[in-house]
């Protein structure tokens, strides 16, 4: 899997004009399945999200997770994280998993994050997705979890 993670003061999602999710303070999350991906993978992104300190402590420094702040987690499908623009002009999506096996996954990372009391909320899976955030910091972090 594969996470594009921002640290935000707000973001919204919509589709086709209406809200679909929405948090405060916390983390923005493009997630992409590849196709080796399982459930244990998702658990340990799910782990790795929650414990990831990339939020600033009183002297300034990234020291707090989204556990020590109970910040909010908005979580967004995105299969183009694994386009493969190396080659021509038009990104491949080979490396993407198909929508049938991404999508259960999506559910159980939220279902993870469920679980330890975060609130979460998500875009729509196979909807055309309008994003709409506030980077705080800015702060973008890359995250592979094989």
């Amino acid at each position: 899997m594969r996470a594009l993670v921002q640290r935000v003061s707000k973001a919204d999602v919509t589709v086709e004009g209406h809200s679909v999710g929405s948090i405060g303070n916390g983390l923005c999350v493009f997630v992409g399945v590849t196709h080796s991906d399982t459930e244990k993978t998702v658990e340990r992104l799910a782990k790795k999200l929650l414990h990831l300190r990339i939020f600033e402590d009183s002297s300034g420094k990234m020291n707090l997770s989204t556990l020590d702040l109970d910040a909010q987690i908005l979580i967004v499908s995105q299969f183009t994280l694994y386009g493969d623009a190396r080659k021509g002009r038009r990104p491949s999506w080979v490396a993407s998993a198909p929508a049938e096996a991404a999508e259960p996954l999506i559910d159980y990372l939220v279902d993870c994050l469920h679980v330890e009391g975060i609130h979460v909320e998500t875009g729509k899976f196979r909807a055309f997705m309008d994003v709409e955030l506030t980077n705080s910091g800015p702060t973008t972090l890359i995250i592979d979890v094989d």
